[in-house]
């Protein structure tokens, strides 16, 4: 089992990327789509997506509930899992929580948050006790403007924090720039910056 995490801004070339990667795993693919079709714009790029995924790759769409894979075939025949991506995932808990991000405590926000971690804490372990590579992909939210309204402040820490976490926990990490891959860690080694810097 390995987690291969993959980030980079919108439009970056995440998704191709990270499904070269699971070409280069394995033939026997699970791809968890995250992604909840609500307009024409969303619709396309759902289109887009499963086009250039290969015909013989399985496809669920969840973004909760990770623990029932054990029991779903797909999962089952699969050697390596890729889930595209965290950010829609999470933007889905923030609208499903019906919360009032402008008037609503921070203790609530905190709450939502944990919930969202243990889901992908979840994800991660069901991979791991199945002994599947996972590869994950999610956006870098924390290198634009700020947002000026609280929903969108919360997207970006929270984003940014379970990003963290998702980082800490993989073998492999890179970082696209404009369609190029930077590596970032190897095998959970970190890479080092010189010691003059």
């Amino acid at each position: 089992m390995s987690i291969t995490f993959i980030i980079g801004g919108a439009r970056s070339g995440k998704s191709t990327f990270a499904e070269l990667k699971a070409k280069e795993y394995s033939e026997k693919v699970l791809y968890l789509a995250t992604a909840v079709v609500t307009d024409q714009a969303m619709a396309d790029r759902v289109k887009k997506h499963r086009e250039q995924r290969p015909a013989s790759w399985h496809t669920l769409e969840m973004y909760s509930d990770f623990r029932t894979l054990v029991g779903k075939k797909e999962f089952i025949n699969s050697e390596a899992i890729l889930l595209d991506c965290i950010t829609t995932m999470i933007g889905n808990f923030m609208v499903d929580s019906k919360m009032n991000f402008d008037t609503c405590s921070v203790e609530e926000v905190n709450l939502l948050e944990e919930k969202i971690t243990r889901e992908v804490m979840e994800l991660i372990n069901v991979c791991n006790e199945n002994n599947k590579k996972l590869i994950i992909v999610s956006n870098e939210t924390g290198m634009g403007v700020v947002p000026p309204y609280y929903m969108g402040n919360y997207f970006r820490d929270i984003s940014g924090r379970i990003n963290n976490k998702i980082g800490q926990k993989s073998d492999y990490m890179y970082f696209i720039f404009s369609g190029i891959p930077v590596k970032l860690k190897h095998k959970g080694e970190m890479i080092k910056w010189p010691q003059d810097f």
